[in-house]
């Protein structure tokens, strides 16, 4: 059996351990907050835009707010294990941790390289979307959206719509006009009249920019996240250790 004193050394080491990876789980636990909080976000504020990106659905999201509710349940589970000084429990936390810390870093990337092809993407789908615009689909819908949210028409600008089957029968869409009030159907229907009601900015270049700049946002908080798991699998290592060690010091 080992000395009073080298226990006596060992147990702050413990406490010093425990107070810190606490600080950490509960650090943790409100990244899974903001993880959820991005997820929501994701799918209320960026659903139109995502949805003319990819030919289907996208469970990115989703995704996120998933991550973000295990990471919640995990953080309170890394106090609860700090708190009750269990080897096993502290072990299964930083087997999660390094889980979570891979498939951020995986996540992250994957954002970071589909930020540069989303041009290529985007272009294609958009262009799709307004030659097959009925002002009442999923991506007619997205169309509008994103037409009256950016203050733009088209996808370079508005003389676009004139090639398609909508415009025949019904002009602009109503989405293009600055001031709806103003778009009679004389008007939407007259590129001409349309120049002076219509937006005349291309809304390819700027939806880009917007989805560019989010999903840079997204992959590098995914990379911060991410990198952050390192400190927690550290300190939850440490503490499994020396727990493990001061025991069999005790016998």
């Amino acid at each position: 059996m080992s000395s009073p004193s080298r226990r006596l050394q060992t147990k702050p080491v413990i406490t010093c351990l425990k107070t810190f990876l606490i600080s950490y789980s509960l650090i943790f636990w409100f990244t899974g907050v903001i993880l959820l909080a991005v997820g929501v976000w994701g799918k209320v504020s960026l659903e139109a835009y995502i949805s003319l990106a990819t030919d289907e659905g996208t469970n990115a999201p989703y995704v996120l707010i998933g991550t973000g509710a295990v990471i919640v349940i995990f953080g309170l589970f890394g106090c609860f294990a700090t708190c009750r000084g269990s080897t096993w429990m502290l072990k299964l936390y930083a087997m999660f941790l390094m889980l979570v810390f891979l498939a951020e870093l995986v996540a992250g990337i994957s954002g970071f390289l589909f930020r540069h092809e989303i041009k290529a993407i985007f272009g294609e789908t958009y262009k799709d979307a307004i030659k097959k615009y009925n002002g009442s689909d999923k991506k007619s819908k997205a169309v509008d959206t994103i037409q009256r949210s950016l203050k733009c028409c088209g996808v370079k600008n508005y003389t676009d719509w004139s090639d398609t089957d909508y415009f025949k029968t019904d002009g602009v869409p109503v989405s293009c006009c600055k001031d709806p009030s103003n778009c009679t159907l004389d008007v939407r229907k007259n590129m001409e009249k349309a120049a002076t009601e219509v937006y005349n900015t291309g809304c390819f270049l700027l939806v880009t920019t917007v989805l560019e700049s989010n999903l840079g946002i997204i992959a590098g908080i995914s990379f911060g996240i991410a990198f952050f798991q390192l400190i927690g699998i550290f300190l939850a290592c440490c503490l499994s250790r020396y727990i493990t060690n001061n025991q069999y010091e005790m016998v």
